[in-house]
């Protein structure tokens, strides 16, 4: 039995909760009978309900299907799956479904919305094994990712893509080699879309890499533009128009300065052929 005096904004995991018990009772539902029509046991549904378990997205799918909700389980598992992500990136990636540009640099690793799954799995199953998240976080941030994706690169008109990568995100062998392989196939197939347009920046950049750091902007459809960088501690948006204007130069320096389209992708290539042999 779900305490009525809990307060079901306290958490995403105790609204889905309060949500799930909420329905139930106004269906004259058991836990039992719920458990049945789900598929799952009445003990799963009564540890979600009181928030001593995680709701997973296929819980919340068949929550919908079951109670003829629309997608509303679905909106609040991905609520609670965003709490497991860093500070500050859930305002990016809603500010990031909305743009109308996007330009990226990354230092380290592939793009996130470029990320195949396996590529994706590696890094948050790495972040599971050192101990910083848990298990069921790292699922989370894998399906969270694959929901960015379908959401910004899924759209009848999406957004003007420019992303800049350090040579090294393609020499950096992310879950092996097989993983690797399939996730340069995949750069390439985006490089081929009409609203992408990828660029290496090279080892010789050298000093002359203008960001220390990840860097995202993105154009508004109000016209604005904002800047989105991270910590190993959290992400924030920058909306100062003079910071924001002077990540804009340097990435149009950065721009000037990494390798045109076609050798981008002729290097991309040959870091495919060398894993693959």
């Amino acid at each position: 039995m779900v305490d009525s005096t809990i307060d079901a904004t306290s958490s995403p995991a105790v609204r889905f909760g309060w949500e799930l018990h909420r329905s139930r009772r106004a269906r004259g539902w058991s836990q039992v009978g719920l458990s049945k029509r789900m598929g799952y046991s009445n003990t799963l549904v009564s540890y979600i309900e009181r928030a001593k378990r995680p709701p997973t997205r296929k819980f919340a799918v068949k929550a919908d299907e079951v109670f003829e909700t629309g997608g509303a389980f679905y909106e609040l598992w991905r609520r609670y799956s965003r709490a497991s992500l860093l500070e500050g990136f859930p305002e990016f990636a809603d500010a990031e479904a909305k743009c109308r540009r996007l330009r990226t640099l990354e230092l380290a690793v592939i793009p996130g919305l470029f990320q195949v799954p396996a590529y994706a799995r590696a890094l948050a199953q790495a972040a599971a094994n050192r101990g910083a998240i848990s298990q069921s976080e790292a699922a989370e941030r894998v399906d969270f990712l694959v929901f960015r994706q379908q959401r910004v690169l899924g759209q009848q008109s999406p957004p003007l893509i420019h992303a800049v990568m350090d040579e090294s995100c393609l020499l950096r062998p992310v879950g092996g080699r097989d993983v690797m392989c399939g996730q340069l196939d995949h750069l390439e197939a985006l490089a081929a879309r009409p609203n992408v347009t990828i660029q290496v920046a090279p080892f010789s950049l050298g000093e002359n890499l203008p960001f220390t750091m990840p860097v995202v902007l993105l154009d508004l459809p109000d016209h604005s533009v904002v800047g989105y960088a991270e910590s190993q501690a959290r992400g924030y948006l920058e909306r100062t128009r003079a910071t924001v204007t002077g990540w804009e130069r340097e990435y149009d320096q950065l721009v000037v300065e990494a390798l045109p389209k076609a050798a981008s992708l002729a290097l991309i290539r040959k870091a495919r052929k060398e894993l693959a042999s």
